[in-house]
């Protein structure tokens, strides 16, 4: 009977850990980059009215 190779199981587990802990990192990038120009464009916005009065 074939023996179960465990350390290749747990080597494929590690590997969806990074994948996902990946995945998550790339998210808060994404969204803390989306926030920053959002936060940009709004204080661009703000001096420019402030340029009008």
């Amino acid at each position: 009977m074939a023996k179960t190779n465990y350390s290749y199981e747990k080597r494929g587990r590690e590997l969806e850990k990074q994948k996902k802990q990946e995945e998550k990192r790339q998210k808060k990038l994404n969204k803390k980059n989306a926030d920053n120009k959002e936060e940009e464009s709004e204080s661009k916005s703000s001096s420019d009215n402030s340029l009008e009065k």
